[in-house]
């Protein structure tokens, strides 16, 4: 099973204040830039009709929703969502057999033994968890179910939003072969591109390629991945996972740029930050991520573990330069952001305000 929260952070927020549920509401991280700086974290399904997307400018998508001057944009909470977050899952977890948390708004769980791997069973129960939550949360979320992580994803995005879909092993090439390519999990933009040339658009009409030809446009790895996918395997097992513990912060800088020295002083200063905290905390970390996002929203991350767990700001400091200059490159970026991972004892992002 795949349960995946409705609009989370604009849903969070209807349920704060149900007053604006019937407006457009759209959830920002803004910049210090200004009013009008930064991109939409997310939004409720009336800003989507105006196609508000996650990831947008907020003056992009200020201009498509001219027309409705009762347009809500809001400023993220990420401490209360985190909170409504662990409140929801708290609920759900009574429900697996092994729950996976896969982040704030979806999991995967296994029920088999709780159903029996009965169907009508883990219809039942889906409905019973959906009403609970809905009862004691306040919050709609959509449910997908099947034999595998793979299908039980794609199901439950399939009846959006407050949507249920059971897909067995019998119907799993009826349920994907009219869908487009994309809708399968990690085949992204170009991907897309590379399929579309050879005007292949359905998964149906993808699979008239032999494994051979996959391997060979996109290379073994993915190929296989793309090869099992379209027919609906997966061998991923429900792994029990709580949620990750880590520290991180993200800025907008003042001006966008590819200047090493000025990304690399504002990328200390974020270390800095961060190393305040996990000194007051008596934190220690093993794993160090870099996140540059560019003018045209495109994300740019890199990652190194440690040998050992530490607390030191000169390693931080010098991970955080040598993962720099590996993924810097001609772009100019917008934002850059620091996160510490594998902390040697417990902490929760949710207790620390301006951090997300």
């Amino acid at each position: 099973m795949h349960i995946d929260f409705d609009y989370f952070f604009a849903q969070c927020e209807e349920i704060r204040n149900p007053n604006i549920k019937k407006h457009p509401v759209i959830v920002c991280v803004f910049s210090n830039r200004g009013n009008n700086s930064g991109v939409v974290a997310t939004s409720n399904y009336i800003a989507r009709k105006y196609q508000i997307k996650s990831g947008m400018p907020i003056t992009v998508a200020k201009k498509q929703l001219l027309e409705r001057k009762d347009a809500i944009f809001m400023k993220s909470d990420y401490q209360y969502y985190t909170q409504v977050s662990e409140n929801t899952m708290h609920i759900i977890k009574k429900y697996a057999n092994i729950f996976e948390y896969i982040g704030k708004d979806e999991a995967y769980l296994d029920i088999s033994e709780n159903t029996n791997t009965d169907y009508e069973k883990s219809k039942l129960m889906a409905n019973e968890m959906k009403n609970e939550i809905l009862t004691k949360i306040g919050l709609t979320c959509s449910i997908g179910i099947s034999n595998n992580k793979l299908i039980s994803k794609i199901a439950s995005a399939y009846k959006k939003p407050n949507g249920l879909t059971i897909v067995k092993p019998e119907d799993v090439n009826e349920f994907l072969n009219n869908m487009a390519i994309s809708k399968i999990p990690r085949i992204g933009s170009q991907t897309i591109n590379k399929i579309s040339k050879m005007n292949l658009y359905t998964i149906e009409q993808l699979k008239k390629l032999d494994v051979f030809k996959i391997n060979q446009i996109f290379g073994k790895k993915f190929g296989t991945y793309i090869y099992n996918s379209i027919r609906g395997r997966c061998y991923k097992v429900v792994k029990t996972r709580e949620p990750a513990n880590q520290i991180s912060k993200i800025i907008t800088l003042s001006n966008d740029s590819n200047d090493y020295k000025y990304i690399l002083q504002n990328l200390l200063q974020i270390c800095k930050q961060i190393h305040e905290i996990i000194i007051s905390e008596k934190k220690m970390f093993k794993t160090v991520t870099i996140q540059l996002v560019q003018t045209n929203l495109a994300n740019k991350t890199a990652s190194k573990m440690l040998l050992r767990h530490t607390n030191n700001k000169l390693e931080l400091e010098s991970t955080a330069k040598i993962l720099l200059e590996k993924i810097l490159y001609q772009n100019k970026i917008r934002r850059v952001g620091v996160c510490i991972s594998e902390l040697s004892c417990n902490i929760n992002q949710s207790n620390i305000n301006s951090f997300f």
